[in-house]
């Protein structure tokens, strides 16, 4: 008979985000390519996929959020906020 005990925080692991000083809106878009984020734009709209490419001024996203077939590019200068997912349940 194996007995298997292992730390609970293997099943609820959180991404750890820490904003550095010297951080901006590019920035922090870099650190999450290849995820999924949702920003907020000047608007108020917002605009939901994953991080494909980051750029100068445009932030390249793919497969918006009930955009079927849609990608979209957003300019850094309009984004207010970037909602990410920061932990699971």
């Amino acid at each position: 008979m194996f007995l298997f005990s292992s730390p609970l925080s293997l099943f609820a692991q959180e991404e750890k985000f820490e904003l550095n000083k010297g951080y901006g809106i590019k920035e922090i878009l870099v650190s999450y390519e290849g995820k999924r984020v949702a920003l907020r734009l000047d608007s108020g709209e917002e605009v939901e996929g994953i991080v494909t490419k980051v750029g100068d001024q445009l932030v390249h996203l793919s497969k918006i959020t009930k955009r079927d077939f849609y990608d979209a590019l957003v300019r850094l200068d309009k984004i207010n906020a970037i909602i990410f997912r920061a932990r699971s349940n």
